[in-house]
């Protein structure tokens, strides 16, 4: 009997997918665990097993297109099976799904068009072109708009723009980033600190030959679990009902690819070694990079670090990554004449960013964090016991 397969969730947040790649073509056969296809959700590309012995008989979503979650992605079942009749039942639903859901996009249409003047040619070059009529200036009696105005406007956008559609990742992104804003009342506290004495033990750990380089970014993810630890409140998540503490330290890196920013989580930041650390964020960038990483690497964070510190970026302000309660931002270290038992001398400072959901993390718990990170960080001996 046929199986029909529907997009799936594959991520708590995911929506609709994208077919990536699809490994079978109609009329292969299947065995259990083989893989499907390559599905992209809203945080990586993940591959689809088979789950029983089957031939491929359709496809309902072709490689590139996108479709909403429980849409038909394909059907499986005996070679040379009829799927006729169960294709025509499908096709049947998804018409009155689509002529309910043009319905109501006509109505919306006609109430935002209600003011409009405009001629029923104009009106559809415009639709067919994704203009919104709103941006056009109409240039006969009362405004209304014709075909010429259409057509001027749009050559004129074309002039002065290249546009690129949104990808899947952008999309995501821009959804998110807005609800954060809205959701969250954000406030930034900033802290510069001599960064000396951590060069310092970053070069000497470096010294050792045969093993991998610790970077200052290690360094600061193993600090900033550290600076949690002495003030727990900042490890939390807001709720509908409750502020919610993590027992776990669970610390996103913000990871910039080509069409957006992804956030690996490494786990339990606080019970792992400096090298530990250091391993797993090479591991998960370089994945992050190769569209490799799995969703149950993106999931789970309590707390982000974002450093641009290797882009030359003196300080920067980000916005939380919920259900983050806060955010910390990473400048560079930079050379500059500083204050040491009352005499100018040239060192290395930082300057830190930590922004913070005001909800849950009053100022002077914000501020107590940063405290403690200094602390680490100029007496960085500290991040190793």
């Amino acid at each position: 009997m046929a199986e029909v397969i529907l997009m799936p969730r594959l991520s708590d947040t995911m929506e609709e997918g994208t077919v990536v790649k699809w490994h079978k073509n109609i009329g292969d056969k299947i065995l259990e665990g083989d893989i499907l296809a390559e599905i992209e959700t809203d945080k990586a590309i993940q591959e689809f097993e088979a789950e029983s012995n089957s031939t491929l008989l359709y496809i309902g979503i072709k490689e590139g297109e996108s479709a909403p979650v429980n849409s038909l992605l394909a059907i499986l079942g005996s070679e040379h099976e009829d799927i006729s009749s169960l294709l025509k039942e499908i096709n049947e639903k998804e018409k009155e799904i689509n002529e309910k859901e043009k319905e109501i996009n006509e109505k919306e249409k006609e109430i935002n068009e209600k003011r409009i003047f405009v001629s029923p040619l104009a009106k559809k070059i415009a639709f067919d072109k994704g203009i919104s009529l709103e941006k056009i200036k109409g240039t006969v009696n009362n405004g209304r708009i014709i075909k010429k105005d259409i057509e001027k406007y749009y050559k004129k956008k074309k002039l002065n723009s290249n546009e690129v559609d949104h990808s899947h990742m952008r999309k995501i992104i821009s959804k998110r980033l807005i609800n954060s804003k809205i959701e969250s009342p954000h406030y930034s506290l900033f802290i510069e600190i001599i960064m000396d004495n951590l060069i310092k033990l970053r070069n000497s750990i470096n010294e050792k030959k045969n093993l991998n380089k610790i970077s200052f970014n290690d360094l600061i993810v193993k600090a900033s679990a550290i600076a949690i630890k002495e003030n727990p409140k900042i490890n939390s998540s807001w709720t509908e009902k409750s502020i919610l503490y993590h027992n776990n330290i669970n610390i996103g890196i913000a990871v910039a690819l080509e069409d957006g920013l992804i956030v690996p989580v490494i786990n339990n930041v606080e019970k792992k070694s400096l090298r530990q650390i250091s391993f797993e964020i090479k591991e998960k960038v370089i994945k992050a990079k190769k569209n490799k990483i799995q969703s149950n690497d993106l999931e789970g964070s309590t707390f982000t670090v974002s450093n641009l510190g290797m882009f030359g970026i003196d300080s920067f302000t980000s916005i939380i990554n919920q259900p983050n309660s806060c955010i910390l931002s990473v400048g560079s270290i930079k050379k500059k004449p500083i204050i040491n038992n009352d005499k100018i001398v040239i060192g290395n400072t930082t300057k830190f960013t930590l922004t913070c959901d005001h909800r849950m993390i009053d100022g002077a718990v914000g501020s107590d964090y940063l405290k403690s990170l200094k602390n680490l960080l100029q007496k960085p001996l500290n991040i190793l016991i």
